[in-house]
């Protein structure tokens, strides 16, 4: 559950709940007499509860909470309804045909059923201005009519009473009510073809006005007299609904009567397919969206002058729901997938394009070998854009001048030192550049490109590190030497402030000021030095040089990057050690007694410890957008950057394969860039939003179903399908079809280069990318795509036709090169051996390609399998054959060559209503279904019983509580061989629900202590509303309820990194290892994601 505040930059990231369920009824409602609103909500597995802001802790308090599971009855199959009293005396409940719960808001009290006559309920609302509380049910009776009644509630004696109102013979499409508020009282029903007002009591209106035909999905009101309310239909159109009322003096006393007269209805504009409507303030509205992405949009009070709709888009949330399908492919060949689903639906059908980390795009590069450290320079502190990039080697310094838009060239200004290293660089004030090397410290006019002063260190010794910023100078020498200088712009001079000798030598150094910012020069308060033999930090205030406070690392590697930096108004201090870890620190500046900052003081807490790589991180700071980020340097580029909010370190995987340094780069040929130095190479390239995952979006106005990636070829083949209507000559009538489309789509412009249209009725099934080298008989080794269809009429239950149909890609065009036509859908296809496997209808199919006398290829049923009752999906591995039925479970088969022939070697006899299916290994599948569960088996090959054999065992189940559609091997990270692992495999899976997950098998050992630490954290972690994660982890279907076993929830684990240091210390304490040690070995578990 995300909470969100709405501000003038739009809705901002409040709080982030981990609901341990389902929600499947979510209302805000407030109490009488109360201020702030609560949130009452319910999951699919009955659990309710009522939450509220605790101004004063920034957490979510549980006022009440319980569950409202019966142990008899029927569960509605329209889902669950809930709705609130609004005189907030109880909450209403319909959860099962023939009942109606009651929860009283005296939450002492127990709830109660009520028995429901009407049995096929499709809404019902509680209705304002009543003494009683009185509820409006909407229903269909057994002869399919619609109608409309009343009861009241009776706390008191549980029962109901008779209502006001009771409407008989409702439009046939009718489908929701709306409860209109005090003083005017009453229900609006919506309709396919009419909406009609009808008055509380029935005495005092009935109005109905007609509507173009659709089916409205989503409303919300506008006032809180309820005189305007938003409709949103299935088509995404945006209906305005006016109540038209007048006000008269009653005729039985001296107040005042509303009434309506009319209704009035005005189109809007077109959104995304709304799920929820949420009228916000000010004319801002959110579109909750199930089918596309979310939207918070403003409405206008005039028409657009081009669109003519009152509607704009302020901004849009990318949704991936429903994932139907996706593939995973590795664009940019470093072993790091991509995946492309096929989301949405209608309208809004689309694909989305997800990798993980942070995208360098290049806008240009130059071999440089030898690069160790870089920095971009202004040849004016006047400008506001980069012209100079130095670049320091062993023993030289070099320039590079950007001498015409696009290129760089190296440049020759004598005034540098270009005869040694260069250890800092940097524009300051008085329009100066310092620039410091073993052997000086100089400061450069920027005027004239002259020496204003050098500053040398005593004889024989050199400087060995250094720091600085637009206002300050630190440096070490040989020696231990450590020296602080100002600026002093007046007399372009380096002004030595203080100096200490210290007893080990000088390894990093950093005095970036805390609170910084791009535009504003403002001097640090410290200076953070790392040291060698002690292997600390010490912090030394400014200028005194007064040591402040000591780190010790209590390791043995040294700090060789350190960095203060200000993130969402939060100090870090951040130090990056030479094997490839990155501590991280709060940091805590006490303040003085007049408000000044105590530069004598410095409070570092809240310890974080991560693994960024295996070898030394270089920390440079950088900007995007506004904000401050941080780059690591090293074998593992990474970004480090703070949550949504503020609050929280986060670390970004940035997609190139090594980076040695960083800086920034900003010019009038390539804004906002970073220099980046790789093996062998200088690049500049711009950088990606600062997020986890990066989504683009194709849209392609129709319904995405299936997709297969030809790698040969760079090309998608995507199976679409679109609504067409068709309108009679005299336009009185409309009528409905679906076409289906083959769509080959450039994998790099993401662009549709062909289509191919299928049959009238013919619907797109399944589609593979295969390559039939494997048989020999085949004589081909092209790569082609196979697409499978099945023809849908309405009068057929089970299509009994359907073609399977091979397409040569040619210079970006489809070619049909064969088909054949069975009897019956083909659901699902897999390459098999040089073959293709395919389920048609309840039969298994074995194809083979071959070639005819004439040279023509063509498609030839090899062998049948019989034994399944309907093959929703097929997957293959060497001869063995996985099979999906959706009625019987998981069945493993066997091709016998020798024989042409298909076997039963073992099957899941538990059955389930199979979703998906895939191969972990020869001995070890995985398997989603219908209840939201996944399930593992195993095969018992070497079992002495040929019972034991022919038997699936299921050795893992698990709650996710997500409808899996598809589950592929690959990985959304790039791979990074490393000794120890514990990681086997990964598997990624996509969900109606539009949810992107990590499946990760993992060895025994690692598993029982995971598993130790998941118990920990639920005894530390508790479920909001009080609903326990093993209960809601616990495997549950419509056949019994077990135990999860096997499973390990990932997302609960890592929330280990979000815990307080004192929750963080109590969970390692169960587990009885270091906390440092925890928070690495879950680090690094979140790098599989």
């Amino acid at each position: 559950m995300e909470i969100y505040s709405l501000s003038s930059e739009g809705l901002v990231p409040v709080i982030e709940l981990p609901i341990y369920g389902r929600i499947s009824v979510m209302k805000l409602c407030r109490f009488p007499d109360d201020l702030q609103d609560c949130l009452f909500f319910l999951t699919e597995k009955y659990k309710f509860a009522v939450l509220r802001w605790n101004t004063q802790t920034g957490e979510c308090d549980t006022i009440a909470g319980g569950d409202v599971h019966d142990r008899i009855g029927h569960p509605t199959s329209a889902g669950h309804i809930g709705i609130y009293d609004p005189s907030m005396t109880c909450f209403g409940l319909h959860l099962y045909d023939g009942l109606f719960k009651v929860v009283p808001t005296d939450f002492k009290k127990e709830a109660f059923n009520i028995r429901l006559e009407e049995l096929d309920v499709l809404d019902i609302q509680f209705l304002y201005g009543h003494s009683k509380p009185t509820i409006a049910v909407l229903y269909t009776d057994s002869e399919e009519n619609r109608h409309l009644k009343t009861y009241t509630v009776s706390l008191k004696d549980k029962e109901f009473g008779n209502g006001p109102l009771f409407q008989g013979n409702l439009e046939s499409g009718a489908c929701m009510l709306i409860s209109v508020p005090s003083p005017i009282g009453g229900v609006i029903v919506l309709g396919q073809e009419t909406v009609t007002y009808i008055s509380g009591n029935g005495l005092r209106g009935y109005h109905s006005i007609p509507v173009s035909p659709t089916i409205f999905r989503a409303y919300d009101r506008i006032d809180k007299d309820g005189t305007r309310y938003l409709l949103g239909d299935e088509r995404g159109i945006l209906y305005l609904l006016v109540l038209e009322q007048s006000t008269s003096l009653s005729t039985f006393s001296t107040e005042t009567e509303t009434r309506i007269t009319g209704l009035k209805i005005q189109t809007l504009g077109e959104t995304s397919l709304p799920s929820t409507i949420n009228y916000l303030d000010n004319g801002f509205v959110y579109i909750g969206s199930c089918h596309g992405d979310s939207q918070l949009i403003r409405l206008l009070s005039e028409p657009h002058p081009e669109t003519g709709s009152f509607i704009e888009v302020m901004e849009s949330y990318p949704n991936l729901s429903p994932i139907v399908d996706f593939c995973v492919m590795d664009a940019e060949r470093q072993g790091q997938g991509q995946v492309v689903t096929c989301s949405g639906a209608s309208k809004d059908g689309s694909l989305r394009i997800i990798r993980n980390g942070i995208g360098i795009h290049e806008q240009a590069s130059v071999e440089v070998p030898g690069v160790k450290e870089l920095f971009s320079l202004k040849k004016s502190s006047s400008s506001a854009q980069h012209s100079l990039l130095l670049l320091s080697f062993a023993s030289e310094s070099r320039i590079l001048e950007l001498v015409s838009t696009e290129l760089m060239a190296e440049a020759n200004i004598p005034v540098f030192e270009m005869q040694e290293p260069t250890l800092y660089c940097g524009n300051v004030v008085g329009d100066c550049i310092v620039q410091i090397t073993p052997s000086k410290a100089r400061l450069i006019s920027c005027k004239d490109m002259s020496i204003a002063s050098e500053w040398y260190p005593p004889s024989g010794l050199r400087i060995s590190v250094a720091s600085g910023n637009a206002l300050q100078v630190i440096l070490a020498t040989t020696g231990g030497n450590l020296i602080y200088f100002d600026m002093d712009p007046s007399q372009n001079r380096l002004v030595e402030k203080s100096y200490k000798n210290l007893e080990y030598e000088i390894c990093s150094l950093d005095i970036s000021p805390l609170g910084q910012s791009a535009t504003q020069a403002i001097p640090s308060s410290f200076a953070a030095v790392g040291m060698w033999t002690e292997v600390s930090v010490r912090f030394y205030s400014l200028p005194s040089l007064d040591l402040v406070y000591t780190e010790k690392l209590g390791l043995d590697v040294i700090p060789r990057s350190l960095l203060f930096v200000t993130m969402d108004g939060e100090n870090y201090f951040l130090a990056a050690l030479g094997d490839g870890r990155l501590l991280t620190y709060r940091v805590e500046v006490p303040s003085g007694e007049e408000g000044s900052t105590s530069h004598n003081k410095l409070l570092l807490y809240d310890q974080r410890q991560m693994s960024i790589g295996t070898q030394p991180a270089s920390l440079s700071l950088f900007e995007t957008q506004g904000a401050l980020h941080v780059f690591a340097a090293c074998d593992r580029p990474t970004v480090i950057h703070s949550s949504s909010g503020g609050g929280k370190l986060l670390c970004s995987n940035v997609n190139l394969r090594e980076v040695t340094r960083v800086c920034s780069f900003s010019s009038e040929a390539f804004p906002d860039c970073l220099a980046l130095v790789t093996e062998g190479s200088l690049l500049l390239g711009t950088v990606d939003n600062i997020q986890k995952l990066h989504i683009r979006t194709i849209p392609l106005g129709e319904q995405p179903r299936r997709i297969a990636h030809l790698d040969s070829h760079h090309v998608f083949a995507v199976l679409t399908t679109r609504q067409v209507v068709t309108v009679s000559e005299d336009r009185n009538e409309s009528e409905t079809s679906e076409e289906g489309y083959v769509r080959l789509i450039d994998d790099t412009m993401m662009e549709i280069v062909h289509s191919y249209k299928l049959e009238p009725f013919e619907t797109p099934c399944s589609v593979i990318a295969v390559n039939f080298r494997e048989d020999a008989a085949a004589k081909d080794n092209q790569d082609y795509f196979v697409v499978g269809t099945a023809y849908s009429y309405a009068d057929e239950l089970e299509p009994t036709r359907g073609r399977m149909l091979v397409f040569a890609v040619q210079e970006q065009r489809l070619t049909l090169v064969a088909e054949r036509t069975f009897k019956g859908a083909l659901y699902s296809m897999d390459g098999f051996n040089g073959k293709i496997l395919a389920s048609v209808n309840s039969m298994l199919k074995l194809v083979r390609w071959s070639e005819t006398e004439s040279g023509a290829r063509t498609l030839t049923e090899e062998c049948t399998y019989h034994g399944s009752i309907f093959i929703l999906q097929i997957k293959c591995l060497g001869d063995f054959i996985l099979i999906g039925d959706l009625v019987r479970s998981v069945s493993l088969l066997a091709y016998k060559p020798m024989n042409g022939t298909i076997e039963d070697v073992a099957r899941d006899i538990d059955p389930s209503w199979i979703t998906v299916i895939e191969m972990l290994d020869l001995d070890y599948y995985i398997s989603a279904e219908n209840c939201f569960n996944f399930f593992t088996l195993k095969r018992n090959a070497d079992a002495p019983s040929e019972e034991e054999r022919s038997r699936l065992e299921r050795v893992g189940e698990y709650h996710l509580g997500e409808l899996v559609n598809r589950i592929r091997h690959g990985r959304l990270v790039m791979q990074i061989p490393e000794s120890g692992t514990c990681i086997q495999k990964t598997l990624l899976y996509g969900t109606a629900n539009g949810a992107l997950g990590v499946i990760a098998s993992i060895d025994e050992k690692t598993f029982q202590f995971l598993h130790s630490l998941q118990t920990a954290l639920n005894e530390v972690i508790k479920g909001v509303g009080g609903i326990q994660h093993e209960e809601w982890r616990r495997f549950s279907s419509e056949r019994r309820i077990g135990e999860c076993k096997n499973f390990l929830d990932g997302d609960l684990i890592e929330r280990f990194l979000d815990l307080s240091r004192d929750k963080m210390e109590l969970v390692a304490k169960k587990v009885n290892v270091p906390v440092e040690e925890l928070a690495k070995q879950v680090e690094e578990l979140t790098r599989i994601h």
